[in-house]
C-alpha cells in the first residue's frame, strides 16, 4: 500500500522535477554506497579544460552531500520550490521552464569558473527561491513560527540563516544574484517601454517539450503552504511556512 502510495505521488510530480530530483537523490546513493566518489563529482575548471572531464559542467548540480539533515534540507527545498515553478508561473510552458533550468546552470557555471565554488546545486535551489519569491509577493510566511515576512523576504532569511548556521553565503548570493538576473530579463525589461524579451526560449526546445496536450486528469499536489514544509507531526518546526490565507482567518 505505502509503495503504491509513494508511487502515485511520484508519478504526479511534474516531469522536469521528477526528474532532476531523482538524478539529485541517485547522485547522493552512489556517493554513499561508493559507487562514484565526490572527487569525480566537483567543479574544476582545470579538469574540464585540460582533461577535457566534461562530465563535471553537470554533477556539480546533482549532489547535495551525503545523507544527512543539511542533504535533507536541501533536498526539500529543490523539491519544493522546483515544483511549485513547475506548477504555478511556469505550469503548461515545460520548455520554458527548461530553458530558465540551462539559463540558471549555465550562469552558475560562468560565475564558478572565477569563484571558489565545488558544488552548484544549491545555488540553483536558491534562484528557484528567488524567482517564485519575486512571482509571489503577496505570500504572507514565518520562520520556524517566530519571524513573519512576505515571500520576496524569503531568500535574504536563507542567508540570514545560513550565517547564522556558520556556513559561506557565496553560493546564496549567486543564487539570488543570477535569480534576480532572470527575473528583471524575464519579467521586469520586456514591460518597460522599449523593451523586448531577451530570453525567448528556442523553437528547437519548444518542439521538444511543448507537443504534448496537457493530460486532463493531471491534479497537482494540493499548495496550503506555498512559502515552505513541515517536517510533520504536532509539534514539528515549521520552516519557512505560509500562514493560512485571510479568509480563513476571519471565518
Amino acid at each position: 500500500m505505502a509503495y503504491h502510495t509513494l508511487r502515485q505521488e511520484y508519478m504526479l510530480m511534474p516531469p522536469v522535477t521528477r526528474a532532476y530530483t531523482t538524478v539529485c537523490l541517485l547522485t547522493s546513493i552512489a556517493v554513499q554506497l561508493d559507487v562514484v566518489s565526490p572527487f569525480q563529482l566537483y567543479f574544476n575548471p582545470l579538469l574540464i579544460t585540460q582533461k577535457f572531464e566534461i562530465w563535471r559542467l553537470l554533477t556539480p548540480f546533482f549532489f547535495f552531500g551525503t545523507f544527512s539533515f543539511n542533504f535533507l534540507f536541501n533536498m526539500i527545498f529543490t523539491y519544493r520550490y522546483c515544483r511549485m515553478l513547475e506548477e504555478g508561473s511556469f505550469r503548461g510552458r515545460t520548455a520554458d521552464f527548461v530553458y530558465m533550468f540551462i539559463f540558471g546552470c549555465i550562469t552558475t557555471v560562468i560565475c564558478a569558473w572565477f569563484v571558489n565554488l565545488l558544488f552548484l546545486g544549491h545555488s540553483l535551489t536558491t534562484m528557484f527561491v528567488y524567482i517564485w519569491a519575486r512571482r509571489n509577493p503577496y505570500v504572507r510566511m514565518n520562520f520556524f513560527g517566530l519571524l513573519p515576512f512576505r515571500a520576496p523576504y524569503l531568500p535574504w532569511v536563507l542567508v540570514a540563516f545560513s550565517v547564522l548556521l556558520g556556513n559561506s553565503v557565496l553560493v546564496d548570493i549567486l543564487g539570488i544574484a543570477i535569480g534576480h538576473l532572470y527575473f528583471f530579463l524575464e519579467d521586469v525589461f520586456p514591460n518597460q517601454p522599449g523593451g523586448r524579451r531577451l530570453l525567448a526560449t528556442p523553437r528547437l526546445l519548444k518542439l521538444l517539450f511543448d507537443t504534448h496536450t496537457e493530460d486532463p486528469l493531471y491534479n497537482p499536489a494540493p499548495d496550503e503552504r506555498p512559502g515552505g514544509f513541515d517536517w510533520g507531526g504536532a509539534g514539528a518546526p515549521r520552516v519557512a511556512d505560509a500562514d493560512q490565507p485571510r479568509e480563513n482567518e476571519n471565518q
